[in-house]
């Protein structure tokens, strides 16, 4: 059985508790509820699941962040401004905004899931770090509202906008910022924005803009920096920014949109046109890594996979959800419906809330032997495209209208 050894942030234990939800995907950013955390209840529905507030909001995909008593937003207004705000998060009363000039049209076949806002901000509690769309990079006081400094990387560095805006979403540790931004993989100072080192750079506009998010794990006992570029997979040193192992990976217009997944010393991804991938990572005189297998039936589109019990639980470019076992690559069951476009998850223990794009939660058990769905409630929101945050016993959902803050009853 693989077993994913992930390094956590270097933050205060303020921040890695089960009240708040500080970066994409989480506090140890795989979907993952802290320990700590209350039992979620054994079913779903309209009943349990009561509404605290909302607010209407511009369009965007960036999901909300929860530190402390704020809740961080994103939007695109009218296809000219990217505003972010504050909310409190008992009352949903707004505490400050912050915009500035940032729009630009993604390509035509991409055109129809919108031209807004897609990096989901962090915070370490002082600092929050924007990405707006035309490759800026933005960090705000999280009392004041006010900008501290600010990165335009086709400005300041003549680097080619983005074809699909910056997408990547900023990984943070005790001094640091890690993102895929101005065609590469950097290493950023948090008091200043200052590029320490960049890596696995890419100057084309096209294959330039990475739309997958870093992550950090320890592999054969080496601390790396977790990426995929639009065409490579590697681990990089934090220390200096040397790619210690790197491999292509086949995609359809270099549509490697996931985050590596880490199991031990291997490394699975799924990517659009390309299909499953499972690589070992090996030292002997140097890292080497090797493709122990790819299926190419079971493609990744836009929704990071979740592991549990040593079983990989994918939905997939087909919509449907599978269960993949990464020893031989086999596919366990896939399900027999077929689901919205997109799925953003969370989990607790053996099991995953799982948020439609079409605004439907459902709640499953992960079972490796067969596809079980427990419980399932319609929200009355929009699409949702922006990954669903869990805190404690509140949920929050960022559609495309708005937000909305559940909790459980």
């Amino acid at each position: 059985m693989f077993k994913s050894i992930i390094t956590s942030l270097s933050l205060s234990t303020t921040f890695l508790s089960a009240a708040d939800w500080v970066q994409w995907r989480g506090p140890t950013r795989d979907g993952k509820i802290h320990k700590e955390a209350a039992p979620w209840p054994t079913s779903l529905s309209k009943e349990n699941l009561r509404l605290l507030w909302s607010v209407d909001l511009a369009e965007g995909y960036s999901s909300p962040i929860i530190a402390g008593s704020k809740v961080f937003t994103v939007e695109t207004w009218e296809k000219k401004t990217e505003i972010v705000r504050a909310f409190d998060r008992k009352t949903g009363k707004q505490f400050w905004d912050n915009d500035w000039a940032g729009s630009m049209r993604v390509p035509f076949y991409a055109a129809k899931n919108g031209s807004w806002v897609r990096c989901t901000p962090a915070t370490d509690g002082k600092t929050l770090f924007v990405g707006g769309m035309r490759d800026v990079l933005v960090a705000i006081d999280v009392e004041t509202g006010k900008e501290k400094w600010r990165r335009d990387y086709p400005s300041e560095e003549k680097t080619p906008l983005p074809s699909f805006g910056f997408v990547s979403s900023p990984l943070l540790d005790d001094g640091h910022i890690y993102v895929q931004v101005g065609t590469a993989l950097r290493k950023i100072n948090k008091s200043d924005g200052k590029t320490v080192w960049q890596s696995l750079a890419d100057d084309r506009a096209m294959f330039g803009s990475a739309f997958s998010s870093p992550s950090r794990a320890t592999i054969q006992g080496v601390d790396q920096i977790l990426v995929q570029t639009r065409s490579t997979l590697g681990g990089i040193l934090p220390s200096n920014g040397k790619a210690v192992w790197t491999t292509p990976v086949k995609a359809f217009r270099g549509m490697n949109i996931l985050p590596p997944t880490p199991f031990g010393d291997k490394i699975f991804t799924a990517t659009y046109g390309g299909g499953s991938f499972l690589y070992d990572i090996a030292k002997k005189d140097k890292f080497l890594a090797t493709q122990l297998w790819n299926d190419s039936k079971r493609e990744g589109y836009m929704s990071s996979p979740v592991v549990i019990g040593g079983k990989i639980y994918l939905h997939g470019r087909d919509k449907k959800f599978h269960c993949l076992d990464p020893e031989g690559g086999k596919t366990l069951w896939s399900s027999d419906d077929k689901f919205g476009e997109y799925w953003s998850m969370v989990t607790q223990g053996n099991r995953i809330l799982a948020l439609d794009q079409r605004g439907i939660l459902f709640h499953i058990e992960a079972n490796p032997k067969s596809f079980k769905l427990l419980s399932e409630v319609k929200l009355e929101t929009p699409d949702t495209w922006a990954h669903l945050a869990v805190c404690g016993d509140e949920l929050y959902v960022r559609h495309l209208k708005g937000l909305n803050v559940y909790r459980w009853k």
